[in-house]
């Protein structure tokens, strides 16, 4: 079977995906509001809080607060997006996201933006790459984790339809838009962009376009990849994860997050209870992030195309 080419024509950030998203989806659902702790702009809800200003709390440098102010919304109906950095989503309001909606289940959606070490020049201080651990941990909490604009667009409505606290995280960046305009978007389903038969690539957020490059340089050196986009990495798809292992015999997980805590950590529990498998992490090794161009980044941290290429080889390696 000859694999799928993915190209693009424009590169766009997710942060947008999500603002249009938020406006589209209240659009049709008059229970939606927004929430911003005083970065409407960075978080592309401008949009939303002109067209429905009386839907619209600016909570100001309040985040936990406003985390609060969410849970109790839910009481009476409404379908509250929280919208910060995802730095400040997470590790500044740990406890009240814990204690106030994931423990009695509020139907919040945090979003949350700047994620991971595409934030580049901000630095370590605000490259969070913990927060898919941190809310992965939390009993009754999805994460999701879009590759690209149409993505994160499609993901921002659907979550409106979800009861549930969810954690929506996306970045700054512009990045390839690759996947479909019109496509659906279903929590808990992976998506099979690429069949192969040699190694399979779990990927999530913006690794997903890393790893349709890393594809093409191994089909080059006659490797068959199997590329599956974990856009949902709690609750993870189990059954799409073991079926791929069987057929590969050796998987690599890629993700702009700690090693820790991550995909690659919600893939190996999966095949270490149902299929052990080698695996090989493209993840950040135990370490904080620095100030520099993403790109650059993303090349010091081990997260580009040509590392999830090394990570590919050597997991064929320990197969044999």
């Amino acid at each position: 079977m000859a694999a799928t080419k993915y190209t693009y024509t424009e590169q766009k950030d997710t942060r947008s995906g999500f603002g249009d998203g938020l406006l589209e989806v209240a659009k049709k659902n008059e229970n939606v509001v927004g929430l911003c702790a005083d970065l409407t702009g960075s978080l592309k809800m401008g949009d939303f809080q002109k067209e429905f200003p009386e839907r619209f709390y600016q909570t100001g440098i309040a985040e936990a607060n406003m985390m609060g102010l969410a849970a109790g919304m839910t009481i009476g109906g409404k379908i509250p997006y929280t919208g910060t950095f995802a730095n400040f989503s997470t590790g500044r309001v740990y406890d009240q996201i814990r204690q106030s909606i994931a423990y009695s289940e509020k139907n919040v959606k945090i979003c949350a933006s700047h994620a991971g070490l595409t934030l580049g020049e901000d630095g370590a201080t605000h490259q969070i790459l913990e927060d898919i651990g941190m809310m992965r941990m939390l009993p009754n909490m999805t994460v999701i984790n879009p590759c690209d604009y149409n993505q994160t667009k499609a993901a921002t409505i659907a979550i409106a339809d979800h009861h549930g606290p969810v954690y929506l995280r996306f970045g700054r960046p512009k990045v390839p838009i690759f996947t479909s305009a019109d496509q659906p978007f279903e929590i808990g389903k992976a998506i099979k962009m690429i069949e192969g038969s040699d190694v399979t690539i779990f990927a999530t957020g913006h690794l997903v376009w890393e790893a349709v490059e890393a594809e093409a340089i191994l089909r080059e050196k006659g490797i068959s990849v199997e590329l599956i986009n974990i856009h949902t990495i709690k609750p993870i798809d189990a059954e799409a994860i073991i079926a791929s292992a069987k057929k590969t015999g050796c998987v690599v997980t890629a993700e702009e997050h700690q090693k820790n805590g991550g995909l690659g950590d919600a893939v190996a529990n999966v095949l270490a209870e149902n299929l052990p498998t080698p695996q090989q992490y493209v993840a950040v090794d135990d370490q904080f992030g620095e100030s520099g161009k993403p790109a650059e980044l993303m090349t010091k941290y081990g997260l580009d195309a040509q590392h999830i290429v090394i990570a590919a080889e050597k997991a064929i390696e320990r197969k044999k």
